[in-house]
């Protein structure tokens, strides 16, 4: 089958614009919070309304793409993304930003699963190894972009845009109390830039191996009786609600507690809390060749716990510390537990990956529950919600039975774990 690097590039190019859009939500927290004077709990409200799209659409995005095909799926998403980008950017109004936000989520759910393939072909089987990774790398990229991004154009919007002609352009469309309204347009010229490049590109015929196949309704039914299956699904669900807890509330906490400017320290946490995130994953991909990826999750989740502790109840400097750090320790923790999930059920990967995937409507729950524990009892003891999402995953490293252990440097092939 014929590679195409073009197609490669392609596909990096939409990891980075679903890493941009996702990952914006915890910078601008605090500023919707005050544009639309609204308690913790309505303002978690718009994570919930763009995760929640991820359980809504996961499982169905398989059977799209099987129907129809990787382009005019992706095409599709892309369309429905830009449009509630601008929405968002015209209409100022909370309803609409809850709408426009499960438009962009469950337009990135959908696209999830139709790129890793197109990834798997287009650049070769023997290379889709390292082109996922550096797929990662540029979504960790991207996510520490996004709020470095927002802090330049609130800072200058402040000032004198009419010095700039984008920002002059951009000043004109967006009021003057709502300048985090400009990341929509921005996500909008983006999208609709890459909309325009996927118009004009071939795609390779993607035929779809076992693991990325959606399955049939007989497959999920099987799989939902399986008592093992809803704990992994658990552990997904408490890992994106730990993972998008920290993000989108720790700006409003450094700001809240500290005294921390949102659009500038705040953001730059947060921006640092996907950067870390990022380096992670690499120093992970390390010490999964030397010890058990049971063991592995373990000390990462004590020092996820450790820097939530430092977080919440240290002084200014190291909270503002401590709080990035997080994503360092967070960053083995999806790709551990979805391997494991794989290595202990081995029927039906396709629709297993279905179902874990939309465990990630945890991202939407957690921060809502945090949201209305804080209105009663202060943010602080709202985020001590994630000492229970955190700590799920920690049990996920004591009671895992694997069937397939990960294989490290000194092994010929995966080994067979004990029970």
């Amino acid at each position: 089958m014929k590679r195409s690097k073009y197609m490669v590039v392609v596909v990096f190019a939409i990891f980075f614009v679903m890493s941009l859009v996702t990952n914006i939500l915890g910078p601008i927290i605090p500023d919707i919070i005050q544009s639309f004077h609204l308690s913790l709990f309505a303002a978690a409200l718009l994570p919930f309304s763009f995760f929640i799209a991820y359980g809504v659409f996961s499982i169905p995005a398989g059977f799209l793409v099987e129907r129809w095909g990787e382009k005019p799926v992706i095409l599709g998403m892309f369309s429905v993304a830009l449009a509630g980008s601008l929405l968002f950017a015209w209409l100022h109004i909370f309803p609409v930003a809850m709408a426009s936000l499960f438009m962009i989520g469950g337009s990135m759910a959908a696209m999830q699963v139709a790129i890793n393939p197109l990834l798997r072909v287009a650049g070769g089987e023997e290379h889709f190894a390292f082109n996922s990774t550096f797929a990662q790398l540029i979504f960790g990229i991207a996510s520490f972009l996004s709020p470095q991004i927002y802090s330049y154009m609130i800072r200058n919007l402040e000032q004198a845009p009419e010095r700039n002609f984008f920002l002059a352009a951009v000043s004109a469309v967006v009021p003057p109390t709502m300048r985090w309204i400009s990341m929509y347009w921005i996500f909008a010229l983006v999208i609709a830039a890459i909309l325009l490049a996927l118009a004009f590109s071939r795609f390779p015929v993607v035929k779809r191996t076992a693991d990325e196949a959606a399955g049939t309704a007989g497959m999920y039914r099987y799989l939902l009786h399986k008592p093992v299956v809803w704990l992994y699904f658990f552990s997904v669900f408490f890992y994106v609600g730990s993972e998008q807890g920290t993000a989108n509330w720790m700006s409003e906490f450094l700001w809240k507690y500290h005294g921390f400017d949102p659009h500038t320290a705040g953001a730059s946490a947060v921006g640092w809390f996907w950067g870390l995130l990022t380096v992670g994953c690499f120093v992970g991909m390390i010490l999964l060749k030397i010890f058990d990826s049971r063991l592995v999750l373990r000390a990462f989740a004590i020092g996820a716990l450790t820097c939530l502790s430092l977080a919440l109840f240290g002084p200014a400097a190291i909270s503002r510390l401590a709080f990035p750090c997080i994503g360092l320790f967070a960053s083995v923790m999806w790709p551990i537990t979805i391997s494991l999930a794989l290595n202990t059920v081995l029927e039906y990967p396709g629709a297993l990956a279905g179902i874990m995937c939309s465990g990630i409507m945890g991202g939407a729950v957690m921060p809502l529950i945090t949201g209305r524990i804080a209105d009663s009892f202060g943010l602080r003891i709202g985020m001590c919600l994630l000492y229970l999402t955190f700590g799920w995953v920690f049990a996920v490293s004591l009671w895992a039975r694997p069937l397939i252990s990960n294989q490290k440097f000194g092994t010929a092939k995966p080994q067979t774990s004990a029970a």
